[in-house]
């Protein structure tokens, strides 16, 4: 169940952040956008640091730091615009 709610909430994360930067990427909006996702990805990668972290399943592991990447990637690509 873990992997469908993760699935979607990363799915709907980028294609949030992709349409408000095809659309208007610097206005408030847009940085709220950008911001909340981060947060949201961030907060993501700690629960499942804490919960899928302790599986042996490689994917499992790989989620917080795929995660923590990608809120990296949108903070950087805010912050230089």
């Amino acid at each position: 169940m873990e992997w469908i709610v993760e699935g979607v909430a990363l799915i709907f994360i980028g294609s949030l952040v992709a349409l408000v930067t095809i659309i208007e990427p610097e206005n408030i909006i847009s940085t709220s956008v950008y911001v909340l996702s981060s947060v949201v990805l961030m907060v993501l990668a700690a629960v499942s640091l804490f919960t899928g972290f302790k599986i042996a399943f490689l994917p499992f592991r790989l989620c917080p730091i795929v995660m923590s990447a990608s809120a990296t990637l949108i903070t950087l690509g805010w912050l230089t615009m």
